[in-house]
């Protein structure tokens, strides 16, 4: 069988949906940066170091030579989002669409995804590929769905869905490029705040409440931004934050959890192999929605926690002295 996907980044969200795409008995061509990875793939079939609860299928061969993705319909990029720029600029030239799998907001500059990748390969057929989704879930081939925003219209779809789509894993087309991106970004914030209130023990009402707010700084960010309400209502934007934002297996609970729980930011993000991308793209959000005068306080109170300007406990007592205000106002 012909190979016509490569998987660039080998940690668990890369190897989970090299995985997937490999359920069927398709070969998949996975990019990892560390050799250790690469050899312990191809012989063992495994990824201890990223992925430890799954084996992996035969059909997966690993490399870690950028220059063998030359001539493959699609690339899924699955690296941290402060690196794409830096591994786009290493890929092979040549026509095939970028699917973007990382969610961040670029430090220093601002970018969403999409723009860095534009200016990095500015020939390229760009998608967005995001949702609610565990890695350890999809490589164990439990039912996913998400979000595949397609800037090329229902012409790269038709290209891409049948390269995606599996028995478990089942994609959604949205043409809402923006809107998906953001929507990424964005939870990732949010579930550090809600890891902060499971460490302070502050109970499932707060947890709520925090996740209604905080969707109503999404959706407040996004619309500035361009983004559809409906996109941000599906499986990118809501989806992604009701998963994200109540289970210590999403990182960015995880680190927000530690940070209630009395640890540095600095502590609880040291010796991880895995990256928790809302501690990078918070500073980043906040600083976007100031310039653009958009109200997001949650967002403003997780920076001051990763930078430890204060205690987790004055920062939420700040957050509730806030002056009352009527809901439908706040959400606009």
């Amino acid at each position: 069988m012909t190979c016509k996907v490569g998987v660039i980044g080998a940690g668990a969200w890369g190897t989970a949906l090299a995985q997937s795409l490999a359920s069927d008995g398709s070969d998949v061509l996975l990019w990892a940066r560390e050799s250790e990875v690469v050899a312990e793939i191809n012989a063992q079939h495994r990824n201890s170091l990223f992925l430890p609860s799954a084996g992996l299928s035969p059909t997966i061969r690993a490399t870690g030579d950028l220059a063998e993705m030359a001539g493959l319909s699609a690339l899924l990029l699955v690296v941290p989002a402060q690196f794409l720029a830096s591994i786009i600029a290493l890929l092979p030239k040549g026509e095939h669409d970028l699917v973007l799998c990382a969610k961040g907001i670029e430090a220093g500059t601002g970018r969403l995804m999409s723009d860095v990748a534009a200016a990095a390969a500015p020939d390229a057929q760009l998608a967005v590929l995001s949702g609610p989704t565990f890695a350890h879930e999809v490589a164990a081939g439990l039912p996913t769905a998400v979000t595949l925003a397609c800037a090329g219209g229902e012409a790269q779809w038709d290209r891409l869905a049948p390269l995606i789509v599996r028995h478990t894993l089942r994609p959604y087309y949205s043409d809402d490029v923006i809107g998906a991106e953001i929507g990424g970004a964005v939870k990732n914030v949010l579930a550090i705040a809600c890891g902060v209130v499971e460490g302070l023990n502050l109970g499932q009402n707060a947890r709520a409440a925090l996740i209604a707010r905080g969707y109503a700084e999404m959706l407040r960010f996004g619309i500035a931004r361009g983004a559809r309400a409906e996109t941000l209502a599906g499986l990118c934007g809501l989806g992604d934050m009701v998963l994200t934002c109540n289970s210590t297996s999403s990182r960015n609970f995880s680190l927000g959890l530690a940070i209630g729980q009395g640890q540095s930011a600095a502590a609880a993000l040291s010796g991880k192999n895995s990256v928790a991308e809302g501690a990078a793209t918070a500073p980043v959000l906040a600083e976007l929605a100031a310039r653009e005068g958009i109200d997001m306080p949650i967002v403003q109170a997780v920076c001051r926690l990763l930078k430890g300007d204060a205690p987790a406990g004055t920062v939420v007592e700040d957050m509730l002295a806030r002056p009352l205000r009527a809901e439908q106002e706040a959400s606009t």
